[in-house]
């Protein structure tokens, strides 16, 4: 009784059950305009509605499906622009930059510790005097200028100096590091975009197949009803894929929420493939790289600074020499002729020399230790990323190795597709859930190649980020 009906079924999945090329995986789907439906014939199939979303905007849920165009610009340009925006937006990016300005002007505050310092005072009295019972008011008024310069420090202000300008060059390559985690931060988020929208691509279209497949059996079944299992079977694989659909586009907005946090609103289209990010860096350069990264660079500045601190904190334990004179001058009224104005001038050399400092080698001690502490954090650092770089490589090599061998296998999926449904509808030897079973398979393993690719694209980016930054590839 089904045979009959078999041509029925075999139009309905030859229309929707097409060969997919595994390169479409890589491909971003450009949008296309919605046609107006046109006049349904008399005796359209209902599979009709379901099987022709691929030009739609729609999904057969009422999902809006736009959110999975991609823009077809050069995907470098769109990244860089993203980064652009990202560092131009940041408030805490503006933070760093205003503490990095704050540090170069300590260094002005203590270079200015060796020059003259000079300061006037003034003072005015009201004095009264008694002697016996006779008592006289009278008026004081004083000035004095003093002015001083330190000669010799044993170096301590010039170790301060330099311990300012190590800790602005800190300040600076922090500026460095926090711009080059937000283009990581930028970058990697807009992969992650997307990786979603590719595999939304991926789901929409198994999604179709399999609403088709339903639509086809529906007509079977209400010739044959012992072929209701297989209907009940292939609506469960429709409600599947179409919660897979779901998740996959909660998943896409949650990202592009996170996306407007960093650039901002309206969102830009989502970018497709991009080849600069599709290969590894060598390996052997990298290792060279890593030694030019913002972190790299702060703990050897961090490490300069806290030596020269030590140096300074020896130096103000040694004499000094220092370089002073004043000048004064004095009014009274009603005093004696002669004694009514007064000057003094003076200079003169002073030399201070320290005899007891009980805490002065605790002080010293403290500050050596402190800096041998940031050497060894600083080596820690530069061999902890030498490690993560190595980690990283062989991530990322996995990845792209995944998805070489994800494609010997998709054409293998494909093969076996195409026979399965050959052997089902033309001989009878396989059965409908081998069918499905052929398909879940098969659009499992794209998914899983849409992951492999983005994968090695982000671990390149992190790789990158180790050394000369994200933006060194994209440019």
């Amino acid at each position: 009784m089904l045979y009959p009906l078999r041509p029925l079924l075999i139009c309905g999945l030859a229309a929707t059950l097409v060969v997919q090329s595994p390169v479409a995986l890589a491909q971003a789907r450009a949008s296309k305009p919605a046609t107006p439906p046109a006049a349904p014939a008399a005796e359209a199939p209902a599979a009709q509605g379901r099987c022709n979303e691929d030009d739609a905007g729609l999904s057969r849920m009422g999902r809006d499906m736009t959110a999975l165009d991609t823009n077809s610009a050069d995907p470098r340009a769109a990244l860089q622009s993203l980064v652009d925006l990202t560092l131009s937006r940041s408030k805490g990016l503006g933070a760093v930059r205003l503490l990095a300005d704050a540090a170069r002007s300590d260094i002005e505050e203590t270079r200015a510790l060796g020059m003259p310092t000079a300061s006037l005072n003034i003072g005015v009295n009201g004095i009264h005097q008694s002697l016996g019972s006779v008592g006289a008011a009278r008026a004081q008024v004083g000035a004095t200028l003093s002015a001083g310069m330190p000669v010799w420090d044993a170096g301590r202000i010039a170790k301060l100096t330099d311990w300012r300008k190590e800790l602005a060059e800190v300040a600076a390559q922090g500026q460095r590091s926090a711009e080059e985690q937000l283009s990581l931060t930028v970058v990697t988020t807009a992969l992650d975009r997307s990786r979603y929208v590719l595999q939304g691509q991926v789901y929409a279209q198994y999604v179709r197949k399999m609403a088709c497949l339903v639509d086809a059996l529906e007509i079977i079944t209400k010739a044959d009803r012992g072929r209701a299992s297989e209907l009940v079977q292939a609506q469960k694989s429709l409600q599947q894929a179409d919660l897979s659909l779901e998740q996959t586009m909660s998943a896409l907005r949650q990202t592009e929420v996170r996306m407007k946090r960093l650039v901002g609103e309206p969102l830009p289209p989502a970018i497709g493939m991009s080849a600069a990010l599709s290969v590894l860096p060598d390996l052997e350069q990298m290792k060279s790289d890593i030694l030019l990264g913002a972190d790299v660079a702060q703990a050897e500045a961090q490490a300069r600074s806290q030596r020269n601190f030590a140096e300074s904190v020896i130096a103000g334990q040694k004499p000094t020499v220092n370089v002073t004179g004043s000048a004064s001058a004095l009014y009274r009224t009603g005093a004696l002729p002669g004694e009514a104005r007064s000057t003094d001038v003076g200079a003169g050399v002073s030399v201070t020399i320290p005899i007891l400092q009980p805490g002065a080698q605790a002080q010293a001690n403290a500050a050596v230790q402190r800096y041998r502490a940031t050497v060894m954090q600083r080596d820690e650092t530069i061999e902890a990323k030498r490690y993560r770089l190595l980690e990283m490589n062989e991530m990322g090599s996995s990845a792209l190795d995944r998805a070489r061998r994800i494609v010997e296998i998709l054409r293998n999926s494909d093969r076996v597709r195409a026979s399965t449904l050959q052997q089902w509808q033309q001989l009878g030897r396989r059965s409908l859930f081998d069918v499905m079973g052929a398909e879940s398979d098969y659009y499992s393993m794209r998914i899983a190649h849409v992951n492999a690719l983005f994968d090695a694209q982000q671990i390149a980016a992190m790789m990158w980020s180790m050394g000369r930054g994200v933006v060194t590839p994209l440019r």
